[in-house]
């Protein structure tokens, strides 16, 4: 019987390790600029063409290879960074494995051209699917230079599962920020079909962080540092009052490696606690600095993944950092135990004596509180804060007791399930009785009697509701009408928002907005849907956009529907808004006609009747 085992072709070993180490063209953006970077260039110019699907390249000034390394380095587990298993646990550098470029050479077409300072003439080498097919001396300036075309050519499966060029656009941006944040000190340059998307010139990480993120950010910077015997803890928070909705601007470096850290990043937000409201997230880039021996690296093939040994202790220090940051900018509130701010305004003034000093100052031991009247004066301190609040009881007892509720119940009314489809029962505007008058309730809820007792919609989910419905069909027949602006805006976005607007222009077109490009990285905002109220179009254009990014990171859904329901979210009624009787008749009107008016878009309920004989209930 033969032999069932054998050894793989290398071209073949070679595709399984690209499987896991080249998932899209990002990963090979993230392995050659870290290759650039442990290779001391002080100057990196990336280089893409259709998001990197037709090429990628990195042109580097760093040491070099000689004719023997630039061959050796496409041979698989072949690297210069380790050469023992104890040098796996004092990594230094970004890759030790030495799979990434063999990986990456076996499905694509590569070419590298290098020339160390100390040759004359450098090496050039073009391999295809692991085959070199040329290699001869060629005349290169000193460092290197990797050009990657065609990527997948050999792998059309793989490459068919790429998505847009806008999408594949922003995961390169986030790979090359993320090499940019941690390396200030070199000179990056990213160019995309031929235009500039970022040049960052070399500088201190505040520099680095405006030049990525735009101006706006100059001001939301709180400087982090924190230092111990076992890791020293610095950076840059952002102030609660920019907190976004999105998680996407969140950095953590270890020993200048981008991780990801569910464990740190709640450390972070703990320390935010009480001054961002719930489901928004704070700016921040930290650096982590400690001895490698205390971490693992070697735990995922991306090598965003890592293990500390002290976990805990980490956490602690970096929650401590991020709480002292904010309170050195005085940021978080601070309390003075030697007044309190409850009684400022009803606290006696300190009176002067005959020898010019003041009461406090000539009692130290609080003798006023030895006197009982005194003590009945502090008393009524606490009275005074009370004041009016009866009457404000009172006045909103009157308010409810405005409520008209017919006895009036001759048929039942019943809302929908989460199940029910869009075909489902729903109730329609004549269970409404003629004579309805209608009510707002702390700005949130609309009231109505309907023949089945008490009728409550909430306000802004039923707008989103209607809203939703309305442009994701203007967005699938292409029918969005336009209100010109007398005023055009212009809005710049960071280069990742940029690609993923101009990605998806003609969805965005179709429910009304009227857009142009203007200049790098800025539109023009032209016109606003003709069915939005008038509002302010670029922060309304800014709402959307952030709105987009938090639904693609949570929700799996089309990019047809997320637009709508972006734009619907960020445009609906809000909490707190007055409305008129005839506002709220048609606000009710509309979500009626809806298809599917149980329920907003993100699955809460519009509408919710309280029946007769549960208010019966209440007073018996």
């Amino acid at each position: 019987m033969p032999d069932l085992i054998r050894l793989l072709p290398d071209n073949i070993a070679n595709q399984i390790a690209a499987g896991e180490v080249v998932q899209r063209p990002a990963s090979v953006v993230k392995e050659l600029l870290e290759n650039a970077i442990d290779a001391g260039a002080t100057n990196i110019k990336l280089i893409l063409k259709e998001a990197g699907k037709a090429l990628i390249q990195v042109i580097d000034n760093g040491t070099g290879m000689s004719e023997t390394d630039i061959r050796m380095c496409f041979e698989r587990h072949a690297t210069s960074k380790i050469r023992s298993t104890e040098d796996l646990f004092t990594i230094k550098t970004m890759g030790f494995r030495g799979e990434a470029m063999a990986s990456i050479a076996a499905v694509s077409q590569v070419e590298a051209k290098t020339r160390k300072e100390s040759e004359e003439l450098g090496v050039l080498l073009q391999i295809e699917a692991s085959e070199v097919k040329k290699q001869e001396p060629t005349s290169t300036p000193v460092g290197t230079s990797f050009c990657v075309k065609n990527l997948f050519y050999n792998v059309p499966a793989r490459r068919n599962f790429l998505k847009s060029n806008s999408v594949e656009t922003r995961h390169i941006v986030d790979e090359f920020q993320r090499v940019a944040l941690s390396n200030p000190q070199v000179e990056m340059t990213m160019y995309h079909n031929d235009l500039e998307m970022y040049h960052l010139t070399s500088g201190k990480l505040s520099n680095r962080i405006v030049g990525i993120f735009g101006k706006k950010y100059q001001a939301q910077m709180a400087s982090c540092l924190e230092e111990t015997d076992m890791l020293k803890v610095y950076g840059y928070v952002g102030k609660p009052e920019f907190a976004k909705k999105t998680r996407g601007e969140q950095f953590f470096f270890v020993n200048n490696r981008f991780i990801k850290s569910n464990y740190l990043n709640h450390a972070v937000t703990t320390a935010f606690t009480g001054l961002i409201p719930d489901g928004n997230f704070p700016f921040y880039t930290l650096f982590l600095e400690l001895d490698p021996k205390h971490i693992d690296i070697n735990v995922h093939p991306t090598k965003t993944e890592i293990k500390f040994d002290d976990e805990r202790t980490v956490y602690a220090i970096v929650k401590a950092a991020v709480r002292q940051a904010l309170g050195t900018h005085n940021i978080t509130p601070a309390l003075d135990f030697g007044a309190d701010v409850n009684f400022a305004s009803f606290r006696p003034q300190p009176q002067s004596t005959s020898t010019g000093t003041s009461a406090s100052q000539s009692d130290r031991n609080y003798g006023q509180f030895r006197d009982l009247d005194k003590k009945r004066e502090s008393t009524s301190h606490w009275e005074k804060l009370y004041d009016g609040l009866q009457k404000d009881i009172e006045k909103e007892e009157r308010q409810n007791a405005q409520l008209d509720i017919h006895p009036e119940a001759q048929s039942t009314v019943t809302m929908g399930s989460a199940a029910n489809t869009a075909e489902a029962y729903k109730p329609n505007r004549e269970a409404v009785l003629p004579s309805a008058k209608y009510f707002q309730i702390h700005k949130k809820y609309i009231a109505t009697h309907v023949k089945s007792g008490l009728l409550l919609v909430a306000q802004q989910e039923a707008h989103e509701r209607i809203l939703y419905e309305r442009f994701f069909q203007m967005i699938q027949n292409r029918s969005g009408a336009s209100q010109q602006s007398l005023f055009p805006q212009s809005l710049e976005l960071n280069p990742a928002d940029f690609a993923l607007v101009m990605g998806m222009k003609d969805e965005i077109n179709a429910i009304g907005f009227e857009f142009s490009e203007f200049g790098k990285n800025t539109v023009v905002i032209n016109g606003v849907p003709a069915d939005l109220k008038a509002a302010n179009e670029k922060q309304l254009f800014e709402g959307f956009v952030e709105q987009f990014k938090q639904n693609q990171s949570e929700l799996s859904i089309s990019a047809d529907e997320n637009i709508a329901r972006s734009i619907a979210k960020r445009s609906s009624l809000k909490v707190g808004t007055s409305l008129s009787p005839e506002e709220m008749s048609s606000l009710i009107d509309q979500l009626f006609a809806c298809k599917n008016p149980n329920y907003s878009p993100n699955g809460r309920k519009t509408s919710f009747i309280i029946e007769l004989e549960k208010i019966d209930q209440f007073f018996n």
